[in-house]
């Protein structure tokens, strides 16, 4: 049987005898390898069924694996509600997380006497452990992310601006064959990085501060995600403090990384580290305004996530981010991330870029 295979027959043993209706194209590719951008499963007891329209009729044969394949010549949508009514399924699960309310509402118009049951995200949980194929696709993701990022800065001016900076990035990685960015490129020099989610400017990157290049790839499939402290010219002591406590906290998240540990417990590792440091009358941990991280795969932000109410214990084959950062207004932000697996012993850094701060000549 086929990995994908695999997924579905274990998909089943959850469903216990439910039918589901997999809705969300990332769990989809997850379970049929199908990556069209239009199609819907439906998962009985006894059936795997993939409806998409004409456009795909040669790619979702080609591609689709453990499922019958129905190519509609209408909406495949209304074929998904004509076959639950030739199959006389009389409970169908949805994923209530994933799919517009106007769906659900067709589908109750359309096939009266079935009914359609929200359902938690189970495919997502399903995706949660990955596979040692997955790990090593996020493997080969990060490998591009990291290459693109030495190419761009290696060759990068002072002159340059944050908007090509990011576009210089994304460009590379798909030079070096990546499917496309996993979601826009952040690049935020000077106070503008006290936004955690800054949006580059057409600027020029601020001499002698720090800027945050945080960038991921896709590559068959699976993202990376990696952020990196670069600075035009020697940084100031302010901004080398502020770099320096940030790169502590990520280590001490990346140490406390292991089978059994709750999630919550590797982000006030990181939060311990920046609650001993005070830069412009600021204590960092007060500067810290997000969580410590989140998993990673077919998409860029998936379970578990990192932060400080999350009891979810972590387990071998979740991969994940550590990407504690701190933000000042006025003066600016620093924040580190790397990939990382968590294995029977321990974790893995997938993230193959060094993490110290890049200085270049102004």
């Amino acid at each position: 049987m086929s990995e994908h295979g695999q997924r579905l027959a274990r998909l089943r043993d959850i469903l216990k005898r439910r039918s589901l209706y997999v809705s969300a194209l990332p769990n989809i590719r997850y379970l049929t390898r199908f990556t069209g951008s239009a199609g819907h499963v439906l998962v009985t007891p006894d059936t795997a069924i993939l409806f998409t329209d004409g456009r795909y009729r040669s790619q979702a044969r080609r591609q689709a694996s453990g499922v019958q394949v129905v190519i509609s010549r209408g909406s495949p949508l209304a074929a998904l509600a004509r076959m639950i009514s030739e199959q006389r399924l009389r409970r169908v699960g949805f994923e209530s997380q994933r799919i517009p309310y106007a769906r659900v509402r067709y589908l109750r118009g359309e096939v009266t006497r079935c009914r359609f049951v929200p359902e938690v995200d189970i495919v997502s949980q399903m995706r949660v452990i990955k596979s040692a194929p997955e790990i090593e696709a996020i493997r080969g993701s990060a490998a591009l992310n990291s290459a693109a990022f030495a190419d761009v800065v290696d060759r990068s001016r002072p002159d340059w601006t944050e908007a090509r900076l990011a576009a210089e990035i994304e460009f590379r990685m798909r030079r070096l064959g990546a499917e496309g960015a996993a979601f826009p490129t952040i690049v935020a020099s000077g106070s503008h990085g006290a936004l955690p989610h800054a949006e580059p400017r057409p600027k020029t990157v601020e001499r002698g501060s720090l800027t945050i290049v945080d960038h991921g790839a896709i590559l068959s499939g699976y993202c990376s995600d990696m952020t990196r402290m670069v600075a035009w010219g020697e940084p100031g002591a302010t901004q080398v403090a502020l770099f320096g406590a940030v790169l502590e906290a990520q280590a001490a998240a990346i140490d406390a990384i292991r089978p059994d540990v709750e999630c919550r417990t590797v982000h006030s590792r990181a939060r311990r580290v920046l609650s001993k440091v005070r830069i412009a009358g600021v204590r960092l941990d007060k500067a810290f305004v997000h969580s410590t991280g989140h998993g990673l795969g077919l998409e860029i932000h998936e379970p578990p996530h990192i932060g400080p109410r999350r009891r979810q214990r972590l387990q071998p084959g979740m991969v994940i981010t550590v990407e504690p950062g701190a933000y000042l207004e006025g003066v600016g932000g620093a924040r580190v991330e790397d990939v990382v697996a968590v294995t029977d012993r321990g974790c893995e850094v997938l993230t193959m870029t060094p993490r110290e701060l890049r200085v270049v000549a102004a």
